[in-house]
């Protein structure tokens, strides 16, 4: 007979691989409920870390960003609706000029738009230059502002829009593009387009307007090309490229308060968080996640392009210039109890179930805390083959 022995050190080393073995499929391969309650709990946790930091930027009215600082006000109209308050954040005029006039363009913007619900949010820009609204740190101080108003004033971020006037109409030029995936809608005032990525804009319904003796920098003549761009667009992609353009023919650079009607036509539209049919093209300010494509940042290069589509539980790799392309997914984009099937140029190259990642779920929840894109399993596509986290 032979005999095996297993010394005490044997056993335990054992035993510790087991339980590791079984708390990582317990994080890894998680049914849909755990997953939901992993994520409220994150929501939740997320939320009461933010909250002191934006208290202190709110007593204060200045949101830091290393050497960057935007003052701020804020006025809240009409009653909070029972998902959350609407936030419009509206972006004054000037530019490259004195202080004190950008100083008088910030106060004038205060005034230029009234709500019927909502939080009407008027930064004024930490820098003095032409383009102070959509250079860094940009994003990252509008991003955090989304944030913390949803803490501080219960913001639904469903319920999100940018707009603004002159050089802060620049600015919705190129953030609105920059980044659909927070806003619900956008208009753009008096400004004009320079380089923004009009693809970008599939998903995120655009209002533009200009009058029709505006020259100064040919706005009249571009923002009009932009809106039969955008006609083009709607073409061909129906449903899609949700957009107005008025362009006043008697009226110069301000519009006399025409553009006040862009008001109740943002409140009219509520974000589309997961689209299933997504353009990315990376702009000079480049991310790292857009709706629920991703890349890593460190490989990201202006005008690289990827095109995604969702039928069902198969994703369709239309287009793909990233070198690696993530893929976060939840059970509002497909059925992650079903395998889902992933197709490049045609052909197969995935085709089995995508475990919901607690990893993934604290990810998502931390970088955005956005009830509305919190992701539960993750694809890297690479070479042309697909691996699921």
């Amino acid at each position: 007979m032979t005999k095996t022995y297993f010394d005490f050190k044997t056993c335990a080393l054992i035993s510790l691989v087991t339980l590791f073995t079984i708390s990582a499929l317990a994080q890894t391969n998680l049914s849909r409920k755990k997953a939901d309650q992993i994520a409220a709990a994150e929501l939740k946790t997320q939320m009461e870390l933010q909250k002191p930091k934006a208290e202190a930027e709110w007593a204060a009215h200045q949101i830091q960003y290393k050497n960057f600082a935007m003052k701020f006000t804020t006025q809240i109209f009409g009653d909070k609706p029972a998902g959350g308050r609407s936030l419009y954040i509206s972006l004054h005029g000037g530019g490259g000029t004195a202080p004190r006039v950008n100083d008088q363009q910030w106060e004038n913007q205060k005034k230029l738009y009234k709500l019927k619900e909502g939080v009407y949010f008027v930064p004024r820009s930490p820098v003095d230059a032409w383009n102070m609204w959509h250079d860094y740190p940009m994003d990252e101080l509008l991003t955090e502002v989304i944030k913390s108003e949803i803490v501080m004033d219960d913001v639904n971020p469903d319920k999100v829009y940018v707009m603004g006037y002159s050089a802060g109409g620049d600015g919705v030029f190129q953030l609105a593009p920059r980044l659909p995936d927070y806003w619900a809608a956008a208009s753009m005032m008096a400004g004009h387009p320079g380089d923004a990525q009009i693809l970008n804009l599939k998903n995120l319904p655009f209002m533009a307007f200009v009058g029709g003796k505006d020259a100064a920098y040919h706005r009249n003549e571009l923002v009009a090309q932009w809106g039969k761009r955008l006609d083009s667009l709607q073409t061909v992609y129906p449903g899609s490229f949700i957009h107005e353009t008025h362009v006043y023919p008697d009226m110069p650079h301000w519009m006399n308060r025409k553009d006040t009607i862009a008001v109740p036509w943002l409140a009219s539209y509520t974000r589309n968080a997961l689209p299933k049919d997504v353009i990315w093209i990376q702009d000079d300010i480049l991310r790292d996640q857009f709706y629920w494509l991703g890349m890593p940042i460190e490989s990201a290069k202006k005008g690289l392009k990827a095109r995604v589509t969702i039928t069902g539980n198969n994703i369709n790799i239309l287009e793909n210039e990233h070198e690696v392309l993530y893929i976060y997914l939840n059970d509002n984009l497909v059925n992650l109890d079903k395998k889902v099937t992933v197709t490049i140029n045609g052909k197969q190259v995935f085709n089995k179930k995508v475990p919901r990642n607690a990893a993934v779920i604290k990810q998502s929840v931390a970088a955005r805390m956005d009830k509305s894109l919190i992701f539960t399993g993750k694809l890297v596509v690479k070479n042309g083959e697909v691996t699921a986290i």
